[in-house]
């Protein structure tokens, strides 16, 4: 099965000098744990909630002037719309990441791989498999 079979699209991304607020308010509306950042049509990072908790609040600045490049992890691990789902995860379990960008032929983003979609979609060996990886401890 391809990433484009699994993957969910329509996915909302924000610029870099978008207010912290603003990117924890669309995080809780659209209810997700994670939003790309793209800058100058590329996509430059990633803002989860974690990032949110971890580097916004306890770091003791002022939330209401940080901006999402302020918190936001940077390198972009990603997938093609057209490999196969399997090679994906592998990624994912490789980098112990929970949700994976998917672009297109011609770097477009065009949807997010997340682990619910793998657990809908695929079997749940597979299901199992990347949630035990992405679930251990970083070294």
């Amino acid at each position: 099965m391809k990433v484009k079979d699994v993957m969910h699209s329509g996915v909302t991304w924000v610029e870099p000098d978008t207010k912290l607020k603003a990117v924890a308010k669309l995080m809780r509306d659209e209810d997700i744990g994670a939003i790309p950042v793209g800058e100058n049509d590329r996509l430059i990072g990633m803002v989860t909630d974690r990032d949110i908790s971890c580097r916004g609040f306890v770091e003791g600045k002022n939330t209401e002037e940080m901006t999402a490049r302020d918190v936001m992890s940077e390198g972009i691990t990603y997938c093609n719309e057209n490999e196969e789902a399997e090679d994906a995860i592998r990624i994912m379990e490789a980098k112990k990441i929970r949700r994976l960008p998917v672009m297109n032929e011609e770097k477009r983003m065009v949807g997010m791989l997340a682990i619910g979609d793998i657990s809908q979609k695929l079997p749940q060996d597979l299901s199992g498999e990347i949630m035990q990886a992405v679930s251990e401890h970083h070294e």
